[in-house]
């Protein structure tokens, strides 16, 4: 059972960026990737505050599989930042390739570290 409720879950994160990357691509179009930025900062932070329910406050094991894996595996798409990152550099945007990689990675583990804290508070 818990096998199809990841999937399920996996099919509706999947969904969501589609949804998502949409809708930040046609309010801020141009060559940096930032549907692909919201995207990954949003599901490491969904994935913060899961973690942090867990740990603080003995949520069901099996949240953390369905929404962790399932929600925040189809949701969250690192394999699409680094395309977009080699994508830029390749375009002659080394320096907001760089920018752009380095930006993700720190975004993303503090916004985790938020969700994580936030979890701990409430």
């Amino acid at each position: 059972m818990i096998a199809l409720a990841v999937m399920a879950a996996g099919g509706f994160g999947a969904v969501a960026r589609f949804v998502v990357d949409g809708a930040v691509r046609s309010r801020w179009p141009g060559v940096t990737p930032w549907g692909t930025f919201v995207i990954n900062v949003t599901g490491s932070a969904v994935l913060g505050i899961v973690a942090g329910l867990v740990i603080f406050h003995a949520a069901p094991h099996g949240l953390q599989v369905i929404v962790g894996t399932g929600f925040c595996g189809g949701y969250t798409t690192f394999s699409t930042a680094g395309f977009e990152t080699v994508r830029l550099a390749q375009k002659g945007e080394r320096l907001r390739s760089a920018a752009y990689a380095v930006g993700t990675l720190a975004a993303s583990v503090a916004a985790c570290a938020v969700g994580t804290a936030l979890a701990y508070v409430f």
